[in-house]
């Protein structure tokens, strides 16, 4: 483990519309190091074989780059959407958003391509994990790390491991049930789940549902950024929405937090950038479910940014998110 420590790695993170990459430098006693950093187009609707043959350029791309500049990284590791297999580096399954990723043996097929090592584990487990070792969680026993974008993802870690589950999938909080939800369905092919009204998508339907203007002046469709300018201009449309989708999240992390206890919450992702409504909404919907022992929990903001994923992917190669 010392000897990869001294060596960059190699890290990927493979989303539904980016493949990122990035030279990782791992320091224990500081923030890492990343350099030449490069993200290319997933193109996930070309399917899974598609998607795989990209991974395997940018990670060979990456590695030629690196060795050129003087370095011999020490492996490659990957952080994917979907529910992984940290142990073969497999991908069990994967929703629609990547369609044909089911099945892919990725982790082999990239150390085959580019003659290195190569580990992976699901992208919001690295992402807790690069939190939870490296940034705002790395001063407590325990946290429950939650990513808000595109959809919700999440990670209970405790002792800076990860809680793996028997199926790979434990801490897959936007899949818990929802009252404000209620009937809306949701990516997993389940209804009534958190994701559908809080994650980036919801929020927007939510707005174009209480009449809310789906345009800029250019005529182009607006984004979660635009939503969240609006409601902090005094939209009360936007503000509206935020709140609802704020309260919703805040509620079920009530909810979860009265069954693990974590020392602290870690909040990322592009929603949690949203504005005031959205936060003192988050900080309502929590105070409502968790019992009085567990109201002040932090509710902490990631520090890693688009980061952590790399940071995770990397560090998984060196020393194991999970216990075993």
């Amino acid at each position: 483990m010392s000897d990869t420590k001294k060596q960059p790695l190699i890290a990927l993170d493979i989303g539904g519309t980016k493949i990122a990459s990035g030279l990782v430098f791992l320091d224990e006693r500081s923030t890492p190091r990343l350099t030449m950093l490069n993200k290319v187009a997933t193109d996930a609707q070309q399917g899974g074989a598609a998607v795989l043959e990209r991974v395997c350029d940018a990670a060979q791309a990456l590695l030629n780059q690196a060795r050129q500049a003087g370095y011999e990284p020490a492996g490659i590791g990957i952080s994917s959407a979907g529910v992984i297999d940290p142990i073969r580096g497999d991908v069990h399954f994967a929703n629609d958003v990547m369609p044909g990723w089911s099945n892919t043996p990725l982790a082999s097929t990239v150390a085959t391509r580019c003659g290195l090592p190569t580990k992976a584990l699901n992208d919001v487990h690295a992402h807790a994990l690069g939190e939870a070792r490296y940034g705002a969680g790395k001063a407590y026993a325990s946290c429950l790390v939650v990513a808000v974008g595109t959809g919700i993802g999440g990670a209970y870690v405790y002792d800076h491991y990860i809680m793996r589950g028997a199926h790979d999938v434990a801490g897959s909080i936007g899949h818990v049930i929802c009252p404000q939800a209620a009937d809306m369905p949701c990516a997993c092919g389940r209804s009534g789940h958190v994701e559908t009204i809080a994650a980036g998508p919801g929020l927007l339907a939510s707005y174009k549902a209480l009449g809310g203007n789906m345009h800029r002046e250019d005529g182009t469709s607006i984004t979660g950024a635009d939503l969240s300018q609006r409601a902090d201009a005094g939209d009360g449309l936007a503000q509206e929405a935020q709140s609802r989708a704020g309260y919703a999240l805040g509620a079920v992390l009530g909810s979860t937090c009265n069954m693990v206890d974590p020392a602290c919450i870690i909040l990322s992702g592009s929603v949690v950038q949203s504005g005031v409504f959205w936060h003192d909404a988050l900080r309502r919907g929590f105070g409502a479910q968790a019992m009085d022992p567990l109201a002040t929990t932090p509710l902490l903001t990631g520090e890693l940014g688009g980061m952590a994923p790399l940071i995770g992917a990397a560090e998984n190669f060196v020393r194991f998110a999970y216990r075993q």
